[in-house]
């Protein structure tokens, strides 16, 4: 364990130096999935425009019911964002304490859907030291700008070492269920181990309870909120909702980030089938598919460093309606995969300057995207204008 967590030490620092060492250009693999690598065509018809800097490596962003907005910020700050668009000047108090260190830190904000009957606000966040950590889901309600009546509801089991890998992206389920997931904490067996929280997507009520119809209830061997198994580090969270599709995004080693379809009881392979490579050395597996274990929809080589993720429903850009629509962080991208119901159809890339950290449709039909940088910015993707001669 203590050689793995030192690897990954050194490729978090390679990376800093280097950011383009995940976009490196590897073989691509036989298998059941058609590898999508760089060579997509640039999404047209869109301009981005600036609605706020000043971020410190914002990770999502949640509307309120009166027009503004939550911003977390990865050192553990919540910032409100004004419904004229401007930032309020101090964070928001009541911030639990977070981990904040290499991938971890305050992730996560989404509302409760009966937010405007019970006012409860969720967040996930790394908490706990450097030699012993957990991903931790906590809601609270929001009142003169500071969050109260906090209350821890989940904490992964056990504890782990290091900064990396924690997930953790929510959603809540037409059953009034939780979704989410979390990462191995780079360590992979931990991904196929039922004992252990780590490597799953995890589904409780939200109260913090498990679902009581959660698939692997029956077994005395398995954490009661395991809802998939066999994930490497889930970034990206949406769902359909209209048919209540589930989609994840994860990150891959070298090459072979993918977006999978959730489903319950289903394991989704790490590191037992995959598309990655070490990132100092070989393939992870000699395998890209094995009987029993799901296939992802999509896979991308090399890795864009998937982050968020949006199914868009908005009336702005009525052509992609029921379209996905994946951040990027070390490509810098936005990548649009295009649905026909189910099915995968085409690929196109909105290409940035910034590393990509959350993609969320906002109450206005709009696209949103929140840049992972020191001087973070909360970026609107607006319609060109017709007179901007095929710009973007």
């Amino acid at each position: 364990m203590k050689m793995l967590h030192t690897r990954f030490a050194l490729f978090a620092s390679a990376l800093i130096a280097c950011p383009a060492a995940l976009g490196q250009q590897l073989p691509l693999l036989e298998g059941p999935v058609e590898q999508i690598g760089t060579d997509v065509p640039a999404t047209t018809g869109w301009k981005p425009v600036e609605v706020v800097d000043g971020l410190v490596h914002p990770w999502a962003i949640a509307w309120l019911p009166d027009g503004s907005a939550l911003i977390t910020e990865r050192p553990g700050r919540i910032r409100l964002l004004k419904a004229d668009g401007t930032l309020h000047p101090d964070p928001v108090g009541g911030v639990p304490d977070v981990y904040a260190q290499r991938q971890g830190g305050l992730m996560d904000v989404i509302l409760h859907p009966e937010y405007e009957e019970n006012g409860w606000i969720y967040l996930s966040y790394s908490h706990g030291t450097s030699r012993g950590n957990h991903t931790r889901i906590a809601r609270a309600k929001l009142t003169d700008h500071a969050l109260t009546d906090l209350e821890i509801l989940f904490t992964t089991e056990p504890a782990k070492s290091g900064g990396f890998h924690f997930g953790c992206r929510m959603v809540f389920l037409p059953d009034g269920t939780l979704l989410f997931g979390v990462g191995e904490g780079a360590s992979q067996d931990r991904a196929q181990d039922m004992g252990v929280h780590w490597g799953k997507m995890l589904r409780i009520m939200d109260d913090g309870s498990p679902a009581t119809d959660n698939p692997f209830q029956a077994r005395i061997d398995a954490k009661q909120e395991i809802y998939s198994y066999g994930h490497r580090n889930p970034q990206g969270l949406t769902i359909n909702p209209e048919t209540g599709t589930v989609y994840v995004t994860e990150h891959g080693p070298r090459g072979g980030d993918e977006l999978n379809v959730v489903k319950p009881g289903e394991n989704y392979g790490w590191p037992l089938a995959t598309y990655g490579y070490e990132y100092r050395g070989p393939r992870v597996s000699p395998h890209t598919s094995l009987p029993g274990m799901k296939d992802p929809l999509v896979v991308w080589t090399p890795s864009i460093a998937a982050s968020g993720l949006a199914f868009y429903t908005g009336d702005k850009f009525p052509e992609w309606q029921g379209d996905l629509f994946a951040g990027g962080l070390v490509l810098r991208q936005v990548r649009r995969v295009i649905m026909d119901g189910d099915e995968v159809v085409g690929h196109e890339n909105m290409q940035f300057n910034e590393r990509i950290r959350d993609v969320r449709q906002g109450p206005d039909g709009f696209l949103y995207v929140l840049t992972d940088e020191r001087n973070g910015k909360l970026i609107r993707i607006e319609p060109a204008d017709e007179s901007a001669d095929g710009e973007n």
